[in-house]
């Protein structure tokens, strides 16, 4: 009798603790993952032929050439000496990659989980010399949000795309935040204003725009995610090593470095961080706003701040903030907004002030007032969708939806356009 009463006991036990279980197993419809070995990934770096641009990203400029990132893909090689002739020279394959930035011959990129780094000394030879793996956030591309996600197995390698099935698995009843590393709508990718030329080395960095989440300072390559800084030491630029990383917010988009201090913008608002001990930042200030997608770019104490709404951003608010900043970075105030349409990227050249606008096109204005900007629009460029721009020496680098754009601003009232290489995309 007591033989029973124990099977008895441990059967309602089992019972007991089966039924306060959460998970149980679905038959559904999903996005199921699609890999990339970390084998492949690891050998995925190639120099090949210039190809068409297809998803162009974010932009860089140094030496003389043009860097436009393809989405995900690489980095096309554009040599632009002769701005109103440049020429699609080459193409570097990176799998996974958003982001760049370049110190002397050595350029930085997020390949996945890894950074990279390419010696571009030989500009027809691009050649990998180190990668730091598995220090970058593991990301996930965008996928059909008509559909749920098939369970992720990282140990099978990266995610490279989705595929449209029927799955079968265990569910839980938890959430999973997913985190897309520099992914933004609109298959656009925001990252900071990112690489000034900062720490007295300004011919050695070459220069961003104002979506980027990679920053140069002094011997140090930082990369910010949603909530890190990562940060890495480029003494050696071809030897670069990863320092550590440290928590900076959330929900941070982009990066601008100026003044020996680090600005993110992020979707709730500006964070400011002092990198005078440059694997140390230290947190100074925050300015906050209502949920939207704002990069931020800042020149002479003024901090220019594009606010847009919609979607992944939040609100139905697009403006420009324009900031006055304290000598400490402390106590800022806004002192204007203005109303914008659905404003991305943003540059300023003294007292220009360049405004990608979205649908709206771009915008140039003198900026010189800054309580009345709006008042003293220079030019508008209304046929054309824009996305970030790097204003540079009286010429304006512009990536938009069909291309890039470039523009010759050396003369204010007669800025034309002295370039473009478009954009082809399959039917």
């Amino acid at each position: 009798m007591k033989t029973i009463k124990n099977i008895f006991l441990l059967l309602f036990i089992t019972l007991a603790f089966s039924s306060c279980m959460d998970e149980y197993t679905e038959e559904f419809t999903a996005n199921s993952p699609v890999y990339l070995s970390y084998e492949d990934l690891r050998q995925g770096v190639k120099s090949v032929t210039a190809t068409d641009l297809v998803n162009p990203g974010k932009i860089y400029f140094k030496d003389g050439y043009l860097f436009v990132v393809e989405q995900f893909a690489g980095v096309h090689i554009i040599d632009n000496q002769n701005p109103a002739d440049p020429q699609n020279i080459g193409f570097i394959e990176i799998p996974g990659n958003v982001d760049i930035a370049i110190k002397e011959n050595i350029l930085y990129a997020d390949s996945y989980v890894d950074l990279v780094a390419i010696d571009i000394s030989d500009i027809n030879n691009p050649t990998e010399v180190d990668r730091v793996e598995d220090v970058l956030p593991y990301t996930l591309p965008p996928a059909n949000e008509d559909y749920r996600f098939a369970e992720v197995d990282e140990d099978k390698g990266v995610v490279t795309g989705w595929e449209i099935k029927k799955v079968r698995q265990e569910m839980e009843y938890h959430y999973y935040p997913i985190y897309r590393w520099g992914y933004a709508e609109d298959a656009m990718f925001d990252a900071a204003p990112g690489l000034s030329n900062g720490g007295g080395q300004s011919g050695a960095f070459g220069v961003g725009g104002s979506m980027a989440r990679f920053g140069l300072y002094d011997d140090y390559l930082y990369a910010v995610d949603e909530v890190n800084l990562h940060i890495f030491d480029v003494k050696a630029p071809e030897d670069p090593s990863e320092i550590g990383q440290q928590n900076v917010g959330w929900n941070v988009e982009t990066m601008f470095i100026y003044d020996d201090h680090m600005f993110l913008g992020t979707q709730s608002g500006m964070r400011i961080f002092n990198i005078e001990v440059p694997t140390y930042p230290v947190y100074v200030s925050d300015f906050w706003h209502i949920t939207s997608c704002d990069p931020v770019v800042i020149a002479d104490g003024y901090a220019y701040v594009t606010l847009r709404g919609g979607t992944t951003c939040g609100s139905t608010v697009n403006r420009l903030d324009v900031l006055q900043l304290a000598d400490d970075y402390v106590d800022n105030d806004l002192i204007a907004s203005y109303p914008m349409d659905g404003p991305y990227g943003l540059g300023i050249d003294g007292d220009v002030l360049f405004v990608c606008d979205g649908d709206a096109g771009l915008k140039v204005y003198n900026a010189e007032d800054k309580t009345a900007i709006d008042d003293h629009m220079i030019s508008h460029f209304s046929n054309i969708n824009t996305y970030d721009v790097i204003p540079l020496n009286g010429y304006l680098f512009m990536i938009g939806d069909d291309g890039f754009y470039q523009y010759d601003y050396s003369d204010l009232q007669n800025i034309t356009q002295v370039s473009h290489i478009p954009v082809f995309r399959e039917d």
